[in-house]
């Protein structure tokens, strides 16, 4: 990336961690495209440049937030190299993903009060960087490599994304009706029971 595109990345970025600091203290409705771009330190000018309004911030930053997290889990499956069931990957992101939000409460309320799946499509297909690609390209990486075929897979991943985001909200925020941890092993049943549900067959070794 030349000078002249990181320094636009930088400036975008700190709108986002701007608007992500304001949104969580404030509160959306409370929140001004002009407070973010003083808690930014930039000209009103460069906001549009990125944004179309305070809307479209917030979609992104949803996005970006998404990407995110998701990024790191997968970055730490990279360094697992003894894990090479697709069903076993995606779990392993999942617990991953989910000790993310145990430590930043703010993180699930941003997500998850907006997680339905129009939001969560564009976080799919959101490409951070020119060298990451998207949650749904790494996502049918894994699939490429699977044991198994599945049945409409993008459906399948919506029915695990709607089952993990459901149950784990107020089990990380309120512990209620359990604690996450205690959550985990029925969740972790429940997604496995998922993938027997859509697979087809057995892949033939190469």
């Amino acid at each position: 990336m030349g000078k002249v595109e990181d320094n636009k990345q930088q400036k975008r970025d700190s709108l986002l961690e701007s608007a992500f600091t304001l949104f969580i203290g404030n509160g959306f409705n409370k929140t001004s495209i002009s407070d973010i771009v003083n808690h930014a330190g930039v000209a009103k000018g460069t906001f549009y440049l990125y944004f179309k309004d305070k809307y479209d911030i917030r979609n992104q930053l949803i996005a970006h937030k998404a990407s995110q997290v998701f990024q790191n889990a997968y970055n730490d499956l990279l360094t697992h190299e003894e894990i090479r069931d697709f069903e076993d990957q995606v779990l392993f992101i999942t617990d991953h993903i989910l000790n993310q939000f145990s430590q930043n409460h703010h993180l699930v309320s941003l997500i998850s009060k907006h997680l339905s799946w129009g939001f969560f499509k564009n976080s799919l297909y959101f490409t951070p960087g020119n060298d990451t690609p998207a949650i749904y390209t790494i996502y049918e990486s894994l699939l490429d490599h699977a044991s198994y075929t599945y049945r409409t897979p993008e459906v399948m991943f919506y029915m695990i994304l709607e089952i993990v985001s459901g149950t784990s909200y107020n089990a990380i925020l309120y512990e209620q009706p359990v604690t996450l941890e205690e959550l985990k092993p029925e969740l972790y049943t429940t997604i496995r029971g998922i993938f027997r549900q859509y697979r087809q067959r057995r892949k033939k070794s190469s």
